[in-house]
């Protein structure tokens, strides 16, 4: 429900519920307590956005800490590059680039390691958005790109028409003629998505180019559109942001006591906010209307507030911040890679050595086997030559013996041929007896 709800106040309250509901099922021991904890660091998340669109970037910054500590002790990595991601970004409305920048490649790393491309793009977006203020157009186009990218890869329409927008942003910043091209494309899809935020954003762009090409009354329904939502969503960034070009407009049609509490409004919201970009423009249209109402000691002061946010967002300092983190994550990437691939060699050497290792065994155990075989065909083979000579001894015994009995047999056989007196013995003997 939290997700899925549009209505600023509606949203702030299921998800106040839902941290209500995550804390009293951690605190009870409940067995899902897992669970519960990812909710709460999800919940804190939520806060801390909406504490961004209201301008209150402290509370902010300690619900994104407080998810990001959270997310680190259940082990959760998608949680953790928002909150990473969202810390990073506070820091950038804040004007502390190299902590900024410190977060999102922290981010970036770690979605590029869970081959996380939503987290990818929205990171690769935010660090496009810093090298855009620090005046590197070639290295934001090439982050906002590669962000477009991967957002289309995966279809997220959301992240398309914010990857347009910004695209447009630079080109505007060229006064190229393209921006309004991307911009009236990003605004197109926002309004297919019922998208506010992203409405209110691409309109106050669209009323720029038109104020640029003199359109004025276009240009004024756009920024009015562009305000109306604002004030609705309480974005006090984006408010600041919208009353500074209404002030740049009325001021470019010369009504300058018209402009003056636009521009006020503006940098008063922008100081709230604390964010030096917002404040640094209010001051530029407050200067220049000063100077035409003649009232130039508040036009100096407004210089010198100017110059000296321009000088916290653009100093050397950040720039070097920004190249500095720039080869560091260009060598952490490089390290990986080489690392990756360390460790597919060293993941195929591990397999051919338990391969030869099986082979290995598989020979021992054979050759176990053969041996084993070997060892019953010889005892069998003895043993067979054994029970051959017992048998040869044997036949050779009996051979005997038949030889004894049949020599015998013979013998009798003689001494009774000897002894009984043939037929024609016996018939002549028997002759003589009748005669007598």
């Amino acid at each position: 429900m939290v997700e899925a709800e549009s209505e600023e106040k509606v949203w702030q309250a299921y998800n106040k519920q839902a941290k209500n509901i995550a804390e009293k099922n951690i605190a009870s021991g409940d067995e899902l307590k897992k669970i519960y904890l990812n909710f709460l660091a999800s919940t804190h998340n939520n806060i801390g956005v909406g504490a961004t669109y209201s301008g209150d970037n402290n509370k902010a910054l300690q619900n994104f800490k407080e998810s990001l500590s959270i997310s680190k002790q259940i082990g959760d990595k998608n949680l953790e590059t928002e909150a990473l991601n969202n810390i990073g970004y506070v820091y950038d409305i804040q004007g502390n680039i190299p902590l900024a920048l410190e977060y999102f490649h922290e981010s970036l790393k770690l979605n590029e390691v869970l081959k996380n491309d939503l987290g990818t793009s929205n990171t690769l977006n935010n660090i496009a958005t810093i090298y855009a203020k620090q005046g590197e157009r070639d290295k934001a186009l090439e982050y906002h790109n590669k962000s477009l990218r991967k957002r289309e890869r995966i279809n997220d329409k959301a992240g398309i028409a914010q990857s347009l927008n910004n695209i447009g942003a630079i080109y505007d910043a060229d006064g190229g003629i393209r921006s309004l091209e991307f911009y009236q494309k990003s605004f197109a899809i926002y309004k297919e998505l019922g998208d506010k935020l992203g409405i209110a954003n691409a309109s106050n762009n669209i009323g720029s180019i038109y104020h640029r090409q003199g359109n004025n009354s276009l240009a004024l329904s756009y920024f009015e559109m562009s305000l109306k939502i604002h004030d609705e969503l309480q974005n006090k960034s984006g408010t600041a942001f919208t009353l500074n070009n209404i002030a740049s407009l009325l001021l470019k049609n010369k009504s300058y006591d018209e402009a003056l509490p636009y521009a006020s409004k503006s940098m008063q919201v922008a100081i709230e906010v604390g964010y030096p970009e917002r404040i640094k423009s209010s001051a530029d249209i407050l200067k220049r209307i000063f100077i035409q109402q003649k009232k130039y000691k508040e036009a100096f002061e407004m210089f010198e507030l100017e110059i000296k946010m321009r000088d916290s967002l653009n100093n050397q300092q950040t720039q070097k911040a920004a190249v500095k983190k720039q080869l560091q994550y260009d060598y952490e990437k490089k390290e990986l890679e080489i690392k990756a691939k360390q460790d597919k060699k060293d993941a195929v050497s591990i397999e051919a050595l338990k391969q030869k290792e099986k082979e290995r065994n598989y020979f021992i155990v054979g050759f176990g086997l053969v041996l084993v075989l070997a060892i019953f065909i010889l005892r069998s083979f003895r043993q067979k030559q054994k029970d051959n000579a017992i048998i040869t001894a044997q036949k050779q015994l009996v051979d005997v013996k038949q030889k004894e009995i049949l020599d015998s047999i013979h013998y009798a056989k003689r001494i009774q041929t000897a002894l009984l007196p043939s037929e024609k013995y016996i018939d002549k003997s028997l002759q003589k007896l009748n005669k007598i």
